[in-house]
């Protein structure tokens, strides 16, 4: 490590010394979280008396450092739009918002905005997969899990988000829309990062510009005047049954510092097509079935489009993404869920709204350029 990377490593440890002492945890002990594919770093931190907690390291401001998900020209629009920018502000304020639907976001127990961290309370370890992994029956308890998913998005979706939302400082924080522009930035990482690394080379300007003509078309499927506060990584990852609680509570919701305001079918497509676990066809129509019939109000034909467009435009952003990952970040462990995706994607491709797209895919990847 060079030295002054070092120095910098050293100071924001004890800067996060620091905040734990005036949070009242100066005696806890540490231990590090699995993460996610941010540069956020999670510990769990415990007190002699059984206390625990969950440290959250976010070190960059969004607003002072965009993220930077595309390069290229990409990345400047992407910062300027700062659509998905990330933060505690956001994670403080999208969880004071669930917890206030009824939902089980971690309480807020320290912060400090300015440098980054947060002290939130620990849900536990029950995550989705390591219980269907170990449950006696999987598909059954699959079923059940998933379902308690679908009905805390159900009481989440039939709740009206003010596009501010308050914070614990007295500061607010304005919600920002997954408008076009967003979208088809993250639809460009298919280009940027998976086209180039499974065809070693580069899409032309001809292919490239058919793309985003295509998807142009299609953002006009998500437009929706039920915009719901989306939290874009809803997905078993992040989700934990929380059996002592009742209801919509039931289900514990992590990992949501994203947030936007969308189309409903978002957050249902995320959870059904999951990125990092296999759900079956079957399963993901008995659920949306199920959402679609505790929700009168939505046309069921338009919400299927808008749910297989967004399916697409997420798998092919995260084909790229987990490329990006590999190619950029060493983090080659990703690629085992790219034939995932290519199987969610394909399976949003049989919509008839999205044949246009279907065709420019299988001409320029083949089923033998597809990493299934």
């Amino acid at each position: 490590m060079f030295p002054l990377v070092r120095a910098a490593s050293e100071a924001r440890d004890r800067d996060l010394v620091g905040f734990l002492e005036a949070a009242g945890w100066a005696n806890a002990s540490r231990s590090h979280l699995a993460g996610d594919a941010s540069h956020r770093r999670y510990e769990r931190v415990s007190l002699a008396d059984g206390r625990r907690a969950v440290l959250m390291d976010d070190p960059t401001d969004p607003l002072d450092a965009p993220l930077n998900l595309s390069g290229g020209e990409s990345q400047k629009s992407y910062g300027e739009i700062a659509h998905l920018a990330s933060g505690c502000r956001a994670f403080a304020a999208i969880g004071n918002r669930l917890r206030a639907e009824g939902l089980s976001a971690p309480e807020l127990l320290g912060f400090d905005f300015d440098k980054g961290f947060l002290l939130v309370e620990d849900l536990g370890d029950a995550l989705f997969a390591p219980l269907i992994n170990e449950a006696e029956v999987p598909l059954k308890r699959e079923s059940g899990l998933y379902a308690g998913a679908v009905q805390a998005l159900v009481h989440h979706h039939k709740q009206t988000c003010p596009p501010e939302l308050s914070l614990p400082d007295g500061s607010a924080y304005t919600l920002p829309h997954y408008d076009p522009a967003a979208l088809q930035i993250e639809a460009d990482l298919l280009l940027d990062w998976y086209a180039p690394a499974r065809l070693s080379k580069t899409l032309g300007d001809a292919a490239r510009t058919t793309f985003r003509d295509i998807w142009s078309d299609l953002f006009h499927f998500v437009e929706t005047d039920k915009e719901v506060l989306i939290l874009r990584d809803f997905h078993s990852p992040n989700l934990l049954e929380l059996p002592d609680r009742e209801g919509a509570a039931s289900i514990g919701i992590i990992d949501y510092q994203d947030g936007l305001l969308g189309h409903p079918a978002y957050d249902l497509m995320s959870l059904l097509q999951d990125a990092r676990r296999d759900v079956s066809a079957d399963l993901e129509e008995r659920l949306i079935e199920g959402y679609l019939a505790d929700r009168p109000d939505l046309n069921p034909g338009s919400f299927r489009t808008a749910y297989a467009v967004l399916g697409a435009q997420r798998a092919s952003k995260i084909i790229g993404i987990f490329c990006r990952l590999w190619k950029r970040d060493g983090k080659d462990h990703y690629l085992v869920h790219l034939p995932r995706m290519w199987v969610y994607l394909e399976r949003n491709l049989a919509h008839p709204v999205l044949s246009s797209y279907k065709a420019w895919i299988d001409q320029h990847f083949p089923e033998d350029q597809r990493d299934h």
